[in-house]
């Protein structure tokens, strides 16, 4: 392993800190695991001095962990967020500048995320009131959580990287157990939730289950399947049951730990980590980091392998993260024809907003053009970083001919270094791209003359006269 450049130095004392924290460890245990003294190790957490090329090294052996991201930049997500906190009217008259943002994201994560929670709550009062949906709660009425339930467990989730090694590696010991082909598993599912679990499964008509796709009877032990659902979907819905019966407790104590709000939001996160479960029971982590690899990272070749779908793929490879067998570290995105987001998840940095929608410059909106073709896109961030992009529609459950329209779009990408690993990057120029400008949403984008701008930013003064017509119907000041 290459030692990093040192012709910079590296004051890495908050992310230091951070991983010593995430890791259990007092200042003694470290400094022992990496041969150097206490007093040391606080110098280098309080950046009083620089991280040696020696160091680094000797973490990544200790603890198993990629120099790149321990030497590269810091991961933008939380200044990102706090951004676009602070360029709400409310701070307008503070002027704070962004590298000031940028240090409290960096020194003090913890901080950072509890100004956007508080800033989410905000958001989600005023929006009730704008709706006049506030009003004073009834007696005895619980009161309004801090965070609507999907907000928290997607902000959870992702502070994990969407990567859980307890579930993976009980996944890959029933994997083991089963010990069947990847396109065979519905079937070996089906045989054990009858033979271990006395349950059997059935497929019905829709109008058994007019309101949901699969329902399990207690008290009858059955497994009620909803023919609308796909193989897939079926295969997915059997990998859920086993999940549940079979890693519990496993599953409760996950949700536990991350002591969650309250009520629904703890079932929430339960059923998401059952349903982390059930993707790596379909998708064992080393046998799916091998295909992908050996593949170029070919989602229909893959899907086809392990009898998934294109999205079941899709979001498995966000969660490639072990350390030692990682792979190209995804983003991923779900939307209606409508733009509305009902899924995002990224194995590290995500470049659009968290308030907002998805640029309409980026192509995943067009796709829906393009029924079940992928499409590729490499676009640019404000920030001046780069990903390569790829999109397509999917269908989940099939809909009778006059019901309404299930089609969705699936946007993946990637940073563009690690677009050349990719069988879809072939024969496009990586080097000198024809990098399409994006944005976050359009109240917190500053991007200029964009002509698909939907409102000027909340962070600019809106300039328009009777004398010219701008390419933007936006124009504001500064652009």
């Amino acid at each position: 392993m290459a030692a990093p450049s040192t012709d910079r130095k590296l004051f890495l004392g908050a992310r230091l800190k951070r991983l010593r924290r995430d890791l259990g460890l007092t200042q003694t245990r470290m400094a022992e695991d990496l041969g150097v003294s206490p007093s040391y190790l606080n110098l280098l957490e309080r950046n009083q001095r620089p991280v040696t090329a020696q160091v680094l090294l000797r973490l990544a052996e200790a603890y198993d962990l990629d120099l790149k991201s321990l030497s590269a930049d810091p991961d933008s997500s939380g200044a990102t967020g706090l951004t676009e906190v602070f360029t709400d009217q409310l701070f307008r008259d503070l002027g704070l500048p962004r590298h000031e943002i940028a240090e409290v994201a960096e020194s003090a994560p913890g901080v950072a995320e509890a100004v956007v929670r508080l800033y989410r709550a905000y958001l989600d009062q005023r929006r009730l009131s704008e709706a006049g949906a506030a009003g004073r709660p009834e007696e005895g009425a619980a009161a309004a959580p801090f965070a609507m339930p999907s907000d928290w467990v997607r902000d959870f989730i992702q502070a994990q990287k969407n990567h859980f090694g307890e579930l993976e590696d009980s996944a890959e010991a029933i994997s083991e157990e089963v010990g069947v082909e990847p396109q065979e598993f519905a079937w070996a599912a089906r045989e054990r939730l009858a033979k271990k679990h006395a349950i059997q499964v059935r497929v019905v008509p829709v109008e058994v289950l007019p309101e949901s796709v699969r329902r399990f009877d207690h008290h009858r032990k059955r497994l009620l399947l909803s023919e609308a659902l796909t193989a897939e979907g079926r295969a997915f819905s059997l990998a859920f049951q086993l999940a549940i019966l079979e890693h519990r407790e496993l599953l409760d104590r996950l949700a536990d730990r991350a002591n969650p709000p309250d009520r629904p939001t703890r079932n929430l996160l339960k059923v998401s980590l059952a349903n982390y479960l059930a993707a790596a029971l379909l998708m064992p982590y080393a046998a799916f980091h091998e295909a992908a690899e050996r593949t170029a990272y070919d989602i229909d070749l893959i899907r086809a392998r392990f009898g998934v779908s294109f999205e079941q793929a899709c979001h498995r490879l966000t969660t490639m993260s072990r350390a030692g067998a990682r792979g190209v570290p995804f983003f991923m995105m779900r939307v209606d024809s409508a733009g509305n987001i009902s899924k995002r998840f990224a194995g590290s940095t995500f470049p659009f907003s968290r308030f907002g929608g998805a640029c309409p410059r980026w192509n995943i909106h067009s796709s829906f053009r393009t029924p079940g073709r992928i499409v590729t896109q490499i676009v640019e961030t404000p920030d001046g970083q780069r990903y390569f992009t790829i999109a397509r529609t999917v269908t989940r459950v099939a809909t009778a001919y006059a019901g309404e329209d299930a089609e969705l779009a699936i946007g993946m990408g990637c940073e563009l270094k690690y677009a050349e690993r990719l069988i879809y990057s072939r024969g496009l120029d990586l080097k000198e791209p024809n990098a399409v400008a994006i944005g976050p949403a359009c109240r917190i984008c500053e991007r200029p003359a964009c002509p698909q701008r939907a409102a000027e930013p909340i962070s600019r003064t809106l300039t328009i006269d009777d004398f010219t017509k701008s390419i933007s119907p936006y124009p504001f000041a500064g652009s």
